[in-house]
């Protein structure tokens, strides 16, 4: 019995009976010979931690679009506070540590550049539409390694594509992951939104306060606590109704106050604006996207609409904006 295999048998003895097993995962879209010592929800972890679109993380907004300031969060710190708590959730329920961290990491694989509004503009100029999740999984299925993908197992790949407030994970690791990335966004998008002095505690509602806690991680620690306990033992992932409902509460005053404010918005428009401009000049001028994106549409016979969209929707805000002045930003007239 090699390592992989005797990490496969304590799982059996240790997990929950809800827990998915790595022994009994549905697989890969490709057969490949199994690592002696990593279990396929190991070697998922592994790829997407170092594929380039993780890397990419690093310079997308989350919330504030370029902010004054070295603390606020971008989207793969969002990415890694998501896999924390998961990860806290799953370990308390019995449940694979390592598939819900593959899920965490690479649930946002697909975001644009500058959040949510580069999710608007490229879903308003796309035919068909844009879905970031839906992306994420186009990231992992195609886009890595030169059009081949990670080839994930299907666990993760389900993970990914329903961990919005609407989808419906087919595990309990990936029910825990959904969960986690509400709470990690409410929690960190209110605490660098006190930072800014967008909002304060006194803003919120007292009996919000005396119910969830009276700081951001009080409230925090309350969402975990809910959850562990409202699902320990159970064959679904659920908060206790008073939690969830305040929870959404404070979600409504985040999108009032906060994801809706013009101080925290009010560059998004520009965003907007270019990401629509750069999408029509690559639909104009495919030849001018990189190498990779070019053989989307000669090698994977992909629209051209297509690769432009994945083109753009792979970038990083400096990239975007770099690209834009490239274009369309007139140039000191040089003489040689």
């Amino acid at each position: 019995m090699n390592i992989r295999e005797s990490m496969e048998q304590r799982e059996r003895e240790l997990l929950s009976p809800y827990a998915a097993l790595s022994g009994d995962s549905r697989g890969r879209g490709r057969p490949e010979e199994e690592c002696d010592v990593r279990t396929v929800y190991q070697r998922d972890r592994d790829r997407i931690l170092h594929c380039k679109a993780f890397r990419r993380m690093k310079d997308k907004t989350q919330v504030f679009l370029a902010p004054q300031g070295d603390h606020y969060r971008n989207r793969l710190t969002h990415t890694l506070e998501v896999s924390q708590i998961a990860r806290t959730i799953a370990k308390a329920l019995r449940l694979n540590e390592d598939l819900v961290e593959a899920i965490a990491l690479g649930h946002d694989l697909g975001h644009t550049p500058f959040g949510h509004a580069g999710e608007r503009a490229l879903n308003q100029v796309h035919p068909g539409g844009f879905e970031h999740c839906s992306q994420s999984l186009r990231v992992v299925e195609l886009l890595e390694k030169n059009g081949e993908g990670l080839n994930l197992t299907w666990e993760t790949r389900d993970g990914i594509l329903n961990h919005r407030t609407s989808g419906h994970p087919s595990t309990l690791e990936g029910q825990v992951v959904r969960f986690a990335d509400k709470v990690a966004y409410i929690h960190h998008d209110m605490d660098d939104a006190q930072r800014a002095g967008i909002l304060t505690e006194d803003d919120l509602p007292v009996t919000l306060r005396m119910f969830l806690g009276y700081t951001t991680r009080e409230r925090l620690n309350t969402f975990v606590h809910d959850i562990i306990e409202n699902s320990l033992d159970r064959p679904a992932i659920s908060m206790s109704p008073q939690v969830q409902e305040a929870m959404m509460d404070l979600r409504s005053i985040m999108f009032q106050d906060v994801y809706l404010n013009p101080v925290a918005k009010k560059e998004e428009s520009k965003a907007i604006k270019m990401l629509t401009e750069l999408y029509q000049y690559y639909i104009e001028h495919p030849e001018a996207m990189s190498g990779e994106y070019r053989e989307l549409i000669s090698r994977k016979q992909e629209s051209v609409a297509q690769a432009v969209c994945d083109y753009l929707a792979g970038m990083t805000d400096q990239y975007s904006m770099e690209k834009f002045r490239e274009i369309y930003i007139p140039k000191a007239w040089e003489v040689y």
